[in-house]
């Protein structure tokens, strides 16, 4: 899927490199041999580790725990590819990382304003408090944060993990309720390219900037 003549994933790749990531560890489903043939010709320069999941989807948390035997820094990004950011005054992954603490944090995402999230047309997703701890939008109510699919996380959210596949929310909550989920708001552009029709649009806007 390509935004601004290049695919997804490969902007999320520069990003990383940008960063100082030297090593990916990618999960693989839907196309999964074109997939690894098109990493293994773009990234020379980066340690590339597939996690299989051609048998089963298993969602976003069970993508985490099938991986996590492949990842071998703690703590560690998470980036889905469904998204698109420039970044703002700083590289946004060194933003994250610098905003790390161990000894407090099990989970730090990268939110956005709802006002700044492209192409996202939800209710947002989190409140944030002065520390930056985060708390759920309740049922039929309005946040002014979204989630953006970048986060870093510390090994030991995936303990005691569900089987098979399952959704991030349910380690975030627990990490809530542990006063443990921090948030980090994104300082530059952001776009949800979930869905076919967000292309032009994210297309669109960057033209106009």
């Amino acid at each position: 899927v390509e935004v601004a003549g290049k695919p997804l994933l490969d902007h999320v790749l520069d990003r990383l490199r940008s960063a100082g990531v030297e090593k990916v560890v990618v999960n693989v489903h839907y196309l999964a041999d074109s997939l690894e043939a098109h990493l293994k010709a773009r990234c020379k320069d980066l340690d590339v580790v597939i996690s299989d999941e051609r048998e089963q989807l298993l969602e976003t948390g069970g993508g985490l725990v099938r991986a996590r035997p492949l990842i071998d820094c703690d703590p560690f990004l998470a980036v889905n590819s469904d998204n698109f950011w420039v970044d703002g005054p700083t590289d946004t992954l060194k933003l994250l990382a610098s905003h790390w603490d161990g000894g407090k944090m099990d989970a730090l995402l990268l939110l956005v304003p709802q006002a700044r999230a492209g192409n996202h047309g939800g209710s947002g997703d989190f409140h944030m408090d002065v520390a930056g701890r985060l708390r759920r939008r309740a049922p039929g109510r309005v946040a002014p944060f979204v989630y953006t699919g970048i986060q870093m996380m510390a090994q030991r959210l995936l303990d005691g993990a569900p089987e098979g596949p399952f959704s991030t929310n349910i380690l975030w909550d627990r990490a809530i309720e542990e006063g443990r989920c921090f948030g980090v708001v994104h300082q530059g552009l952001w776009f949800d390219v979930g869905t076919p029709a967000a292309i032009p649009a994210t297309e669109e806007a960057l033209a106009r900037e």
